[in-house]
């Protein structure tokens, strides 16, 4: 008899990234003298000790030796809750248990910038990304559900931020594609169930049912009552939507990439007439990737920043510099748009 069907599927969803990111490893040189046997590479799992990254722990422990693939377990303590180190501590724990080696947690700092659950995701991945260089991981997996997607989507929609926005998270991001999320394509009860069944004890961050939080609210009072008044499948349309705004707004970039060049002179200086030549959606993305080389930070660069830009090209009465985030100012001169620091 086999697994249920919840683990079958958790099992699934991550045999398959295993596959890609063996396929993705660089082939060895042809050897000069006797070859040693190639470092077997090693996966981490982010695991906060909730259902969907405990049920990504346990499918990562069962497939990975299967491979020949060494799996090891991090967990972040925020330090944002009274006895968060005790958690953290009993996560290592579970992730040994579990057979993952090494199994560690990771205290952070979590600042200020960008409001409490910007800052907490920034701290967080920033430790994953030290810890994946320090032990040298090809890949760590993140423990995202279609509901995460889902919830994305629609915090993307509210902040009027585009199509990259609606686009949610992507399957495989990160540097040189570093974090893997396998369960994009499940819902968060499969997760739950998995772990159920498995009697994996799991940690349920009170952070997620507290209402000062916007994805917590989102979570419990905005999709439900979206359910309610739309019926059923709301959930799986939002990550389909994920899904097919995400191949759109790649094209786009491509397009917009390709087209940078054709509209600079011979200084490397935008061209207004040739930007404004250019479709809207095209435009404002080449806007965007030059004041983001210019300095502007990209997580407080907004849409309505990039519109004032836009306005210089597409509604030109003479106006004077546009301000930008990270001290970068925005200009038109002589036909030219100057973006640059202030």
């Amino acid at each position: 008899m086999g697994p249920h069907p919840a683990v079958a599927a958790i099992r699934l969803a991550v045999r398959r990234v295993l596959h890609d990111i063996l396929n993705a490893q660089p082939a060895s040189p042809t050897p000069t003298a006797p070859p040693t046997p190639p470092e077997r590479p090693l996966v981490l799992v982010a695991c906060s000790g909730g259902a969907d990254s405990m049920a990504l722990a346990s499918a990562l422990a069962f497939e990975a030796p299967k491979l020949g693939i060494r799996a090891g377990g991090i967990t972040v303590d925020h330090g944002l809750q009274s006895g968060s180190d005790t958690r953290a501590e009993d996560v290592v724990l579970r992730l040994t248990a579990l057979g993952l080696a090494p199994a560690e947690s990771v205290a952070v700092q979590v600042g200020r910038s960008g409001g409490p659950e910007a800052a907490a995701r920034d701290a967080r991945y920033a430790a994953l990304d030290a810890a994946a260089e320090r032990l040298g991981a090809s890949a760590v997996l993140l423990g995202h559900t279609r509901d995460d997607q889902a919830e994305t989507v629609l915090l993307g929609l509210a902040r009027g931020s585009g199509i990259r926005s609606l686009s949610g998270m992507a399957a495989i991001s990160g540097a040189g594609g570093r974090y893997r999320r396998p369960f994009l394509h499940l819902d968060r009860q499969t997760a739950r169930k998995a772990c159920l069944v498995q009697h994996l004890p799991v940690w349920d961050d009170p952070h997620n049912t507290d209402p000062a939080y916007t994805r917590s609210r989102l979570r419990h009072e905005g999709l439900p009552a979206l359910e309610k008044a739309l019926g059923k499948g709301v959930v799986e349309a939002l990550a389909r939507t994920a899904q097919l705004s995400r191949d759109d707004a790649d094209a786009l970039d491509a397009w917009a990439a390709q087209a940078a060049e054709s509209v600079c002179d011979a200084a490397g200086l935008l061209e207004c007439a040739k930007l404004y030549a250019l479709p809207p959606a095209v435009r404002r993305r080449i806007l965007r990737r030059a004041a983001i080389e210019a300095g502007a930070p990209a997580g407080a660069l907004f849409a309505r920043h990039i519109e004032e830009v836009d306005r210089l090209i597409t509604g030109w009465r003479g106006q004077g510099e546009i301000n930008l985030p990270g001290k970068v100012v925005a200009q038109r001169q002589g036909g030219r748009l100057v973006i640059r620091q202030g």
